[in-house]
């Protein structure tokens, strides 16, 4: 079902006089008891790769230097006219396919942040009532700099224990 189909689910569920705010898991149990969605094949086999997605970006493995790191990475690329996400292994992967990996993150991460700055804004002029403007900060520097910082101590930590 495309994104639309399912919005009007959602539409159709809140109309119902459903509770809202509400989590998908519990729109997805009426949908499926008012019959509104039903699985195929195809949405199955899209259900396991969405699994499998999540848990291939959710392994991490400790590198030498002892940082926890994301041992699988997708780039999503065209051949033979087909768009591919192909996932890589970080321990085994060629520089091409890391590259266009970790560029594509970046890129997802940089739409994120046009996303969210689109969103503050017009909740700011539209629907803010407080009348305190909530700010956004677009410089992760500071806020990476601080994790690496925690992170690092951690590790310190684990080895000084582990020794």
């Amino acid at each position: 079902m495309r994104n639309s189909g399912l919005q009007h689910i959602v539409d159709q569920y809140r109309n119902a006089g459903q509770p809202w705010p509400a989590t998908t898991h519990g729109i997805a149990a009426w949908a499926l008891q008012e019959g509104l969605w039903r699985p195929k094949e195809s949405d199955l086999v899209a259900q396991c790769a969405d699994q499998l997605s999540r848990a291939l970006r959710d392994e991490y493995i400790t590198d030498p230097q002892g940082r926890s790191v994301r041992a699988k990475h997708v780039a999503t690329v065209r051949k033979n006219g087909q768009q591919l996400a192909l996932w890589g292994d970080i321990r085994s992967a060629d520089p091409q396919h890391m590259t266009i990996a970790l560029q594509q993150r970046r890129e997802q991460i940089v739409g994120d942040c046009v996303q969210l700055s689109k969103d503050v804004d017009s909740y700011n002029e539209n629907w803010n009532r407080s009348g305190t403007p909530i700010n956004l900060v677009l410089d992760f520097s500071d806020d990476v700099a601080e994790r690496q910082a925690v992170e690092s101590l951690e590790a310190k930590k684990i080895r000084r224990h582990a020794a």
